[in-house]
């Protein structure tokens, strides 16, 4: 054996995966589904009765939680349909940069500069108005197979 370290570069995920098996007869409205690669939150869901020969099928209808595009899908019910981890995490905003990042402050003390303002006109207006008034504000960020986005806004009251 040599004397040498060996690194690995951690990651963050630990390769856990990004979805998990669930049997698309019980995927409920206002679940999540992944359609067509996308997350996407179950706004419809309606079952056909069995064919002849076939199986009931489930018809999906979602609207991505990330882009807002509405996606279809129709999968037999017993088969199984890929489901997204989807994660909210709050973290307090930091600064704004000229080139739509923003500065987040995490749990443990560290920045998180990776994340551009939400596309959402209202959310984007909300977030850049109260920053120039000084308020403290807290954002809620989703995340769901390896996309993130600004989804909420809190106000925590002004900066001291």
């Amino acid at each position: 054996m040599s004397d040498e370290e060996h690194h690995f570069e951690s990651k963050a995920d630990a390769g856990a995966s990004k979805t998990y098996p669930q049997q698309a007869g019980t995927i409920r409205k206002n679940g999540y589904i992944v359609i067509k690669n996308r997350a996407c939150k179950v706004v419809e869901v309606s079952t056909s009765k069995t064919g002849k020969h076939g199986h009931a099928k489930c018809h999906f209808v979602g609207i991505d939680i990330f882009n807002n595009k509405k996606l279809e899908d129709i999968v037999p019910s017993s088969h199984n349909c890929d489901v997204p981890h989807v994660n909210r995490t709050d973290y307090q905003l930091i600064d704004i940069s000229e080139d739509g990042f923003v500065s987040l402050l995490t749990e443990t003390g560290g920045t998180k500069d990776d994340l551009r303002l939400p596309t959402d006109e209202t959310l984007l207006a909300q977030i850049k108005d109260g920053f120039a008034e000084g308020k403290d504000l807290v954002v809620t960020v989703m995340s769901a197979m390896g996309e993130e986005q600004i989804c909420a806004l809190k106000d925590i009251g002004p900066k001291n």
